[in-house]
């Protein structure tokens, strides 16, 4: 697959792979005009062309929902799986393994990650299995007309749902507790700070967790609902500015403000550039992390930006000390035991 030829489209632009910005585009939306699924999805094409990533080195995963059908409308020419409610993790596990070369993308929702998918969603990011996890979070199950999700916050009211007397679950939080190496929140109405996540998402050795913000035009933007774009754009409150730098390269940042500066060392090389706004805040201390999200809940704020990053921890393709070629392009000769070997673990085992 990464020996394919990059496709080049006349008259525009190109990146350092040759490929224009239209090939990294998937099929037009079927969602509502204004879902914030949209806006994240044409961050993953700019990620993308930016980070000169060849569409057939990606890989996209998704459940099911109204966040599955994103994979579709980005990176048409990469290999996709939709699986079942909740099961995405899984099967994302199992493909990667089957070729660690290939990035992975899996894309769910609050209902698909936090409800039904939770018990899988815990173990693969205790797992630390290298791809990039983007639940898009919109507090309702939009595909059937939507009822409260579990991170839907205690007390809304909604049309024809009534009252939710329930606690949410924080996404970020769950996936601290769980030792995830890369956790960050963001908002779809923040595009710029959306995609620079992306970018280091997509350049982090293990799992990157992006609990984005989305709303649903249709069943839930009341202007005082947490999942509304109203209430995300006045009770935004990043911890810092995120610039994402590659390594191979320098880039000048425009509009870069004085102030404290941390260079958090992602396992490539590259560096994640982040300035410190308000909080002198350390991305690297998890227990910080857990802190600052207690307190914002509290606050009744909604903390954007990279709140935990653990670039050294060993992935699982480390720990299982897998090939670099892939299995699945293996014969069976090499995969399969000798009869010899399965003789002597018998004996061993007997």
């Amino acid at each position: 697959m990464a020996d394919q030829v990059a496709t080049r489209v006349p008259n525009q632009p190109t990146n350092r792979i040759g490929l224009a910005r239209i090939d990294y585009k998937g099929m037009p939306s079927t969602l509502c005009q204004g879902c914030g699924h949209n806006s994240i999805s044409n961050q993953i094409i700019a990620a993308c062309y930016e980070l000169d990533l060849l569409p057939e080195q990606v890989i996209k995963f998704s459940g099911i929902g109204c966040s599955s059908k994103s994979p579709t409308y980005f990176l048409s020419r990469s290999f996709g799986f939709n699986g079942l409610h909740g099961r995405m993790p899984s099967l994302a596990l199992g493909a990667l393994f089957g070729d660690t070369s290939l990035k992975g993308i899996g894309v769910s929702g609050d209902g698909d990650t936090a409800s039904i998918g939770m018990g899988q969603f815990k173990h693969l990011a205790r797992r630390n299995l290298p791809m990039v996890y983007i639940i898009e979070n919109n507090g309702v199950y939009g595909l059937t007309k939507g009822q409260f999700s579990a991170t839907a916050e205690e007390g809304l009211k909604l049309k024809k749902q009534g009252t939710n007397p329930f606690m949410p679950i924080d996404i970020c939080m769950e996936a601290l507790v769980a030792n995830a190496t890369f956790v960050a929140r963001s908002f779809a109405g923040d595009p710029k700070q959306v995609k620079e996540l992306v970018k280091a998402a997509l350049s982090h050795n293990g799992i990157a967790i992006l609990d984005i913000i989305s709303p649903c035009v249709t069943f839930h933007n009341h202007d005082d609902s947490l999942h509304s774009y109203a209430w995300g754009k006045e009770h935004e409150a990043p911890l810092h500015e995120v610039t994402y730098v590659p390594a191979r390269e320098q880039i000048m940042i425009e509009d870069f403000n004085e102030g404290d500066v941390r260079e958090v060392a992602l396992h490539d090389g590259s560096m994640l550039v982040l300035k410190k706004l308000d909080e002198d805040y350390d991305p690297t201390n998890r227990w910080h992390a857990i802190q600052v999200l207690g307190e914002a809940d509290q606050s009744n704020q909604l903390v954007t930006g990279l709140i935990y990053v653990e670039p050294e921890r060993p992935s699982i393709f480390d720990v299982y000390n897998l090939v670099e070629e892939p299995l699945n392009r293996m014969p069976a000769s090499r995969i399969r035991p000798s009869r010899e070997s399965i003789d002597k673990i018998n004996q061993l085992m007997s």
